[in-house]
């Protein structure tokens, strides 16, 4: 099992020394390199947060090439709630020691997900002894939402972006995610964008850096 993770990064634009810290969560299939292209977008809202993007720590099973957080190859609940505690422990050393490299804690950490990659950004987010500064997330669900309410121990702010023509993950775990995390007292906004598949689009965007920079803008 890997006990370190690598990936593309993008520092600040401002050219200064990070003052905030965004880690970029892929899907599957896919590697880093999938979501840094989202560092120069955000930019103009994060000017002094760096951006890391790393690859996935396990060989994606249903593809040649990629990376993976966990299979998806047996899809009972029980199955990928597994693999996500697997790679939990994986990510949040990643996470510490990211943020003790660069004297930051966890106040000055987003994490941002992108379908498998909004899974892990929930479970771990919301997971940690010290809250983050936001979690977002596109394209993703919940997993295991009946153990949130035993396993919670932070409550940042958590934004849920979702294509109502997802047909990876259904627009039905949009509002059970949202009713999850109201329930247990995260303050948690959703966008539903109309017409959009398993994707980001230019206004998803554009939302989620300003959520984030309003996050950063309140610690």
């Amino acid at each position: 099992m890997p006990t370190t993770l690598t990936g593309p990064r993008q520092p600040p634009a401002s050219g200064r020394a990070p003052r905030q810290l965004v880690i970029l969560l892929h899907g599957l299939g896919a590697d880093g390199n999938d979501l840094i292209g989202l560092a120069p977008e955000w930019a103009q809202f994060l000017p002094d947060a760096e951006f890391l993007s790393p690859d996935a720590p396990f060989p994606c099973d249903m593809a040649p090439y990629g990376r993976q957080w966990f299979s998806f190859q047996d899809r009972s609940p029980a199955a990928i709630h597994q693999g996500v505690l697997v790679a939990a422990p994986i990510l949040n050393g990643f996470i510490d020691d990211a943020l003790a490299q660069r004297g930051l804690d966890d106040s000055k950490l987003a994490l941002v997900g992108f379908s498998q990659g909004t899974m892990m950004s929930l479970h771990v987010g919301l997971r940690r002894a010290k809250p983050v500064a936001a979690i977002l997330g596109y394209s993703g669900r919940l997993m295991a939402p009946e153990t949130l309410a035993a396993e919670i121990r932070s409550r940042p702010p958590v934004m849920l972006v979702h294509g109502n023509a997802d047909d990876i993950v259904p627009v039905e775990a949009l509002s059970t995610a949202v009713a999850t995390l109201t329930e247990a007292n995260v303050p948690v906004r959703n966008m539903l964008r109309p017409g959009l598949g398993h994707g980001i689009d230019p206004v998803g965007l554009e939302e989620g850096g300003r959520f984030l920079s309003e996050a950063f803008a309140g610690v």
